[in-house]
């Protein structure tokens, strides 16, 4: 059965790492050269009307759309946090026919909103769907904790056992506490853990040393897992991507 390519990418709201260019236009490019079946985004700008007026090379689209268009993607975007001039959040592009999907609010403080993107995703030529699950969590690390147990929950009442599963996203996990605990309650296995043994170090871009991001499969083989490092990857985002190839298990 056919595989699939799946990449995870905290995008910084489409600006270079210091903030100075806008470069969601060269991560379509990068993007497209991959022609990866499943992405799921962090930090997507939805709207920011301040930027629009400062850079020349803002798209007109929300970038879920702008990237979507791209790489001839369907999108689905979760708004997580919004403001006076616009509002950010995650977003699932494919090329697979997407289903039902909802987005989670998973925030514990009201200094930062954060959510858990969910799409039942149809690869072609599975005899069953996919669900997928974007997720950006929260700096502090007892915020984080409560984060965890909250989705792990959820994923335990409302997503049957035997379906397959991804979550993946931006953890913000630098004390590597979030793998024992979805693979003790959800049976969920990190791709580069299980491979290598360790983490994908991911941030930052240039220099990348903390193991911010992550993939996590459920009722999935992993066929292979690379960080996307080097050039363009590295003057980006702050964050370098990851992507895997997974199979039905």
């Amino acid at each position: 059965m056919k595989n699939i390519s799946v990449i995870t990418y905290n995008i910084h709201k489409g600006m270079s790492p210091l903030n100075r260019h806008v470069r969601v236009g060269d991560m379509a490019e990068a993007l497209a050269d991959l022609a990866p079946d499943l992405l799921f985004l962090q930090e997507v700008q939805g709207r920011n009307l301040a930027r629009a007026l400062s850079h020349q090379r803002w798209p007109v689209q929300p970038q879920h759309h702008f990237l979507a268009s791209r790489l001839a993607h369907r999108a689905v975007y979760g708004l997580n946090a919004s403001y006076d001039h616009g509002h950010h959040g995650n977003a699932l592009l494919t090329r697979f026919r997407v289903g039902e999907w909802c987005n989670r609010d998973i925030s514990v403080n009201r200094f930062e909103s954060r959510g858990v993107l969910q799409c039942l995703v149809q690869p072609d030529g599975w005899a069953q769907p996919v669900v997928a699950l974007c997720g950006h969590f929260n700096l502090l690390a007892v915020d984080r904790r409560k984060q965890y147990r909250g989705l792990a929950r959820y994923v335990q009442e409302a997503i049957a056992e035997h379906q397959p599963l991804i979550l993946a996203g931006d953890f913000n996990d630098w004390r590597g506490e979030a793998s024992a605990l979805l693979k003790g309650e959800l049976g969920l296995d990190e791709v580069f853990l299980q491979l290598y043994g360790g983490h994908a170090q991911s941030f930052p871009a240039r220099m990348p040393m903390l193991a911010l991001d992550r993939i996590y499969v459920r009722g999935l083989k992993v066929e292979s897992a690379r960080v996307l490092s080097g050039r363009p990857w590295s003057g980006l985002s702050d964050h370098l991507p990851l992507y895997a190839q997974l199979c039905l298990s």
